[in-house]
């Protein structure tokens, strides 16, 4: 199982920083995470980043249990 890690948006919604989840590649452990934590985290989701060791790869891309996927949402903010 892939090691799954959570920023900010995602955290929240998941309720977690990070949760090992089973999957042959990066869209079925995203898949899973869907599952597990749902329509709002889901919402969520839909903006971020999707990572495999530091690295944005396509949903097909295989991954093992020394893989960690990131999911980040968009980051602002700033000096004013």
């Amino acid at each position: 199982m892939a090691l799954v890690r959570l920023f900010a948006a995602a955290r929240t919604a998941a309720g977690t920083a990070r949760d090992q989840v089973p999957g042959g590649t990066v869209a079925e452990v995203i898949d899973g995470t869907v599952a597990r934590y749902g329509p709002d985290y889901a919402a969520v989701l839909a903006s971020c980043k999707v990572w495999l060791n530091g690295v944005e790869v396509p949903g097909d891309t295989p991954v093992g249990d020394d893989d960690e996927i990131g999911v980040l949402p968009p980051v602002s903010g700033g000096a004013a």
